[in-house]
């Protein structure tokens, strides 16, 4: 499935798009919730940069920057305008500076799906963007939702103008902004908001046209559901995302949504599902780990939404589980800052792990057990754990015990 290679990067090849991705070393980190508008964000996060880098984080994901309809972001209008709910354009800069400084990366959430309008056009609605840069007509937007441009390349976000990406302009300005972002604001990494929304080959161009050093795509859809609950088979959700990287050049990365809906229904007594028919994880993780961005919870599946929350009284168990794993964990920030020290204290420690043993996207697995109540692995050469409550450990007296806690243990050597 990977055709990436195993090449690492040398310092050359610090601003090629690919570079990052073949190093395979990322831990990303969501900075934000559903509620985070309302906190002073842009301050709040710049007192946190020094715990963030010295966590091991190498990228944070924040919230959309751009003004917006909505407060949370995810209804932008004006794209320039950097003055959002979440802070000041000087703010943000200042922020984004001292990340540089501590030298974590930060990724802006790309919100191009669609957009507000700003005046009333073609049948009467709200698909005009007069009087603010970009300014675009009803060509822009895509016809099922109500503008003259062609049809969407991708699935409807309801209720508002959603963008029509075939169009030369609409391309070609989105690209100029991206580019701004990358160059002028500071951003060095993008998150692909709503990517079901238009087609891969869009997200292509963009990132080779502003050039990110990371790029992951949020393709969200439900998996495999049958009477009885979470189809044991998830091949054909994984295709799906599969295909979308595919069409992205493989170039971008997609959050792994497969692993998510497995792993939460696998650690409340279903832990046999962690290991599919060929020997390997059930996720995108076992097909194509390089570009596999794996979490628990976001914005939209945890935080005060909730949509599909992970258990939380299972939530070591999950993050035990992507931090020794291969592909590229994200550890979300409600779990990291608002669930108490030993949460916190609990994920550096796995996090240490992983970069100590030299853990990456690529590193071999071996599934020894995946019963109801016990999963354990063996990562790479020196790494082991399990979860679950039933009783397990490495039978070589080379292991040491690195870390434990409820439901789970991780030996090195």
């Amino acid at each position: 499935m990977d055709s990436s290679g195993n090449g690492l990067p040398d310092n050359n090849q610090q601003d090629d798009i690919g570079a990052v991705v073949r190093s395979g070393r990322e831990i990303l980190f969501q900075a934000f919730n559903w509620e985070s508008h309302k906190h002073d964000w842009w301050r709040n996060l710049d007192r946190k940069v020094p715990d963030i880098a010295q966590s091991g984080f190498t990228s944070a994901w924040l919230p959309p920057a751009t003004q917006s309809l909505s407060p949370e972001g995810y209804l932008p209008q004006n794209l320039y305008s950097l003055n959002s709910k979440y802070g000041s354009e000087h703010l943000l800069k200042a922020l984004l500076q001292k990340m540089k400084q501590h030298k974590v990366r930060a990724m802006a959430d790309i919100v191009i799906n669609h957009r507000v309008g700003t005046t009333r056009g073609h049948g009467g609605k709200y698909n005009r963007y007069d009087g603010i840069p970009l300014p675009w007509d009803e060509r822009a937007v895509t016809s099922c939702t109500g503008g003259l441009g062609n049809r969407s390349t991708g699935d409807n976000f309801n209720g508002v103008p959603n963008i029509d990406h075939s169009q030369d302009f609409v391309r070609k300005d989105i690209i100029g902004w991206l580019r701004w972002l990358r160059q002028t604001v500071g951003f060095q990494d993008f998150r692909f908001d709503f990517a079901r929304g238009y087609s891969a080959k869009y997200v292509k161009e963009y990132i080779e046209g502003a050039k990110p050093l990371f790029s992951v795509g949020e393709c969200w859809d439900s998996c495999n559901y049958n009477g009885h609950g979470l189809d044991s088979n998830q091949d054909g959700h994984r295709q799906r995302i599969v295909n979308w990287i595919d069409g992205t050049g493989q170039l971008s990365t997609a959050f792994d949504f497969t692993t998510k809906g497995v792993l939460q229904e696998a650690v409340k007594g279903q832990l046999w599902r962690l290991r599919d028919p060929q020997g390997k994880p059930p996720g995108l993780m076992g097909w194509w780990p390089s570009r596999a961005v794996t979490f628990l919870d976001n914005h939209d599946t945890g935080s005060t939404q909730a949509h599909w929350p992970f258990p939380g009284n299972h939530i070591m168990e999950g993050y035990a589980y992507i931090l020794t794993h291969p592909g590229i964990p994200t550890v979300f920030y409600d779990h990291f800052y608002d669930w108490g020290n030993s949460s916190h204290d609990q994920i550096v420690k796995l996090i240490d792990i992983r970069k100590r043993q030299d853990i990456h996207s690529r590193s071999s697995i071996r599934i020894m057990e995946a019963q109801p109540n016990l999963y354990s692995a063996m990562i790479g050469e020196k790494v082991c754990m399990k979860i679950g409550d039933g009783s397990w450990s490495p039978a070589d007296r080379e292991w040491t015990l690195a870390a434990s806690g409820h439901r789970y243990a991780v030996w090195q050597k």
